[in-house]
């Protein structure tokens, strides 16, 4: 396969990503963390990161926006719970410091 094409299908299998996680706002960042490791802002966190890499500059903010489909805090008061009691153990059980590490 020649990079060209192994770059559009990376691109396309994100693109695919970003979509099913915008068709499912129910899934919250911390289950997501809990069981995979990462979540939506880390996706947008490399996002800006592999676009200044390239020489553009896209914010977290912006980065955000295209991973959530609208701006972060509309989306949090849209669809944001509360974590309960034992996904927030879960998580400062794998995260003791208190931060989720974007990779």
């Amino acid at each position: 396969m020649d990079d060209k094409t192994r770059t559009e299908i990376e691109a396309a299998a994100f693109r695919t990503l970003v979509a099913h996680f915008r068709q499912r706002p129910d899934v919250q960042n911390i289950d997501v963390m809990n069981l995979a490791g990462f979540c939506r802002n880390c996706l947008a966190k490399w996002y800006s990161a592999a676009a200044e890499e390239r020489g553009e500059k896209v914010s977290y903010e912006d980065a955000r926006t295209t991973i959530y489909g609208m701006p972060y805090a509309e989306w949090k008061a849209k669809h944001q719970t509360e974590a309960a009691p034992d996904q927030v153990a879960k998580f400062k059980a794998q995260n003791p410091d208190g931060f989720h590490k974007h990779r």
